[in-house]
């Protein structure tokens, strides 16, 4: 990091949190938590001029290029100070034509531009590529709620990952080689680590806490003119690479493909290239299929009940996000509150049902639901299931 890279770190790491917290802490006590107007302006005014002060003398500075994890590293940073100024509604796109952090934008879709990337933090800057110093990592605020969630996400995304690396890992192998079903074992291990970890968070994380002090970091802003969606906990290549692989989704199912391509920018490069891949690789149930012919051969039986039990794990974590988190934290709180039709709810930018509906088809494709009017694999999977022998 270059001087002022690392002062605008520390920044970041400290005083910046502290504000945040401060304000949050306004807002939860207040009579209504949900609104940020009039409270706590000075505070407010306080975090919006000193991150500007370190991002005018990044700009002036001129030189960004470290290599892509300092770039990366500094965008993430740029995105927090975006991101809470968003938050605390001293900007706010629907009010703008673009955005009036100046200075912000400019080095923001300077570092997007050069690394490949949206002009904004992403999930990545808060799990996979978030470094802790003296076992402290970057958060918003220093509530106990956020560090939870932020643990969590990052131990299910790491999850994931495994999952689908250890699919991936059966591309140059093939369906029938003795080995896949050990790599569908150890696929079918992650995502079970992915419901374990997706449990305890269901049971340890405050949902008002969440709803109304973490959430609200995540919401669509201006970057210059354009105005980008939140960072989602899926911006990452692993979940998708799963679905391909497996074969519960498609590339060529239009509403499935809007989604990657409405994601592609949010992940790393190096995430973009490994979707990329599998987008054009036959599908584990593709393969099973052709080989139908061969479901006497014990290699079949033996390597097909591997892959359902993964293509089942894969499932329950949809259901369970969808039925559980999602329910709990999001949907629940704002019916209370009265808010699910209010605008600013997700991350995502559309309103909170339309955003619901489109979770619930995405869940039903992974969990291979036996719907007609969505793309299911689900006579696909059933005829598989058949050709297994009984026990």
């Amino acid at each position: 990091m270059t001087p002022n890279s690392q002062a605008f770190d520390e920044w970041i790491r400290s005083r910046f949190v502290e504000l945040n917290t401060a304000l949050e802490e306004i807002y939860f006590s207040s009579d209504d938590p949900g609104s940020v107007v009039g409270k706590g302006d000075a505070l407010k005014q306080q975090l919006e001029a000193e991150g500007r002060g370190f991002i005018e003398a990044l700009l002036a500075e001129g030189n960004t290029d470290e290599g892509f994890d300092a770039g990366y590293d500094l965008l993430g940073n740029v995105g927090f100070y975006m991101a809470a100024c968003r938050r605390h509604e001293l900007t706010e796109p629907s009010r703008e034509e673009r955005s009036p952090l100046v200075a912000a934008s400019a080095l923001a879709m300077q570092l997007g531009a050069s690394l490949g990337v949206v002009p904004r933090f992403a999930s990545a800057h808060l799990e996979t590529h978030n470094q802790a110093l003296n076992g402290v990592f970057k958060c918003f605020t220093s509530l106990e709620a956020e560090a939870l969630f932020l643990v969590y996400n990052t131990r299910a995304a790491l999850a994931y990952i495994r999952a689908s690396e250890s699919l991936r890992r059966t591309i140059p192998l093939g369906v029938s080689h003795p080995v896949t079903a050990d790599l569908l074992r150890a696929a079918t291990h992650a995502l079970e680590d992915v419901l374990h970890s997706n449990a305890e968070l269901f049971d340890m994380l405050d949902t008002d806490r969440f709803f109304y002090c973490i959430r609200p970091y995540y919401k669509p802003h201006r970057v210059g003119l354009h105005e980008y969606r939140g960072a989602n906990a899926g911006d990452f290549a692993g979940i998708n690479v799963i679905d391909l692989l497996l074969g519960v989704c498609r590339a060529d199912d239009p509403y499935y493909s809007q989604l990657l391509v409405d994601k592609f920018l949010f992940m790393t490069p190096e995430d973009q290239l490994v979707l990329r891949d599998c987008m054009r690789r036959s599908s584990l149930l593709d393969q099973f299929l052709a080989e139908l012919p061969n479901s006497d051969q014990p290699w079949y039986q033996r390597n097909l009940t591997a892959f359902l039990l993964a293509a089942e794990a894969h499932g329950k974590t949809a259901v369970q996000h969808h039925e559980l988190l999602v329910k709990k934290f999001i949907e629940q709180p704002a019916a209370r509150g009265d808010m699910t039709n209010k605008s600013g709810i997700t991350a995502s930018g559309p309103p909170l049902p339309v955003l619901l509906k489109s979770l619930q088809k995405l869940a039903d494709l992974r969990a291979v639901v036996a719907r007609d009017d969505i793309p299911s694999r689900f006579k696909d999977f059933e005829r598989l299931r058949e050709s297994l022998k009984s026990i």
